[in-house]
């Protein structure tokens, strides 16, 4: 994150339990106040992990005491299917800066974006790239997202979860506000607008190179 801060064109940054704990971190307070000790321009959205609702509220309100420029990470239901709405309306309300994740229907955006029209600046995080792996087209459904957050300036639309280097590109032809883009993804840009007939050649060199070191023989 402090290395991809040196960037200006990143703009923001997220994480959560799941990343964090493959990253070896043990102590998730300790680790995001040294965070934000640096970056304090720029949003940082950290997410609570409790399941039931007051302890949800409870981590949310601690998570926003960290930092003004803190967006605290509620999910859209806990693992009992039950919505997080109420809790999410009543944390916004209260200027609590909300990104509400794992969203994967335009039902819940529309459930989201009630819960938090008229209050706190927020991020409606949408899963398009896990949208995608079920194999359905989630462009369709990002566009009609963009429009259904429109009369809502406080909102912003995140393409979470991408998959590939193109999501960028149809992210930004909608006009969705915010993509999420892992450090594989942003390596990848240096591709953009790349001879095709030269790729093509370094792919067969990459084959050839990658034959000859194997030691294969027919």
């Amino acid at each position: 994150m402090l290395e991809l801060y040196a960037n200006p064109a990143i703009q923001g940054f997220t994480t959560n339990p799941t990343l964090m704990r493959k990253a070896g971190i043990s102590d998730y307070e300790g680790f995001a106040r040294d965070i934000l000790s640096v970056i304090t321009d720029r949003p940082v959205s950290f997410e609570v992990f409790a399941d039931d609702f007051p302890e949800m509220e409870r981590q949310a309100r601690l998570i926003n005491t960290w930092g003004s420029n803190v967006y605290v990470k509620i999910p859209i239901t806990n693992t009992r299917r039950e919505s997080c709405c109420p809790l999410i309306e009543k944390l916004s309300a209260d200027g609590i800066k909300i990104n509400v994740t794992a969203i994967l229907t335009l039902e819940q955006v529309s459930e989201v974006v009630e819960a938090l029209a008229g209050n706190a600046p927020s991020y409606v995080s949408v899963f398009a790239g896990r949208i995608a792996d079920t194999g359905v087209d989630p462009v369709p459904m990002m566009s009609r997202a963009v429009d259904i957050l429109r009369p809502h300036p406080q909102m912003e639309l995140i393409w979470a979860s991408p998959r590939e280097l193109l999501n960028v590109f149809q992210a930004h032809c909608i006009r969705c506000h915010i993509i999420t883009a892992t450090p594989d993804i942003l390596k990848k840009l240096s591709l953009f607008g790349k001879d095709l007939d030269e790729y093509s050649l370094e792919t067969v060199r990459m084959f050839a190179d990658d034959a000859a070191k194997s030691g294969f023989t027919l």
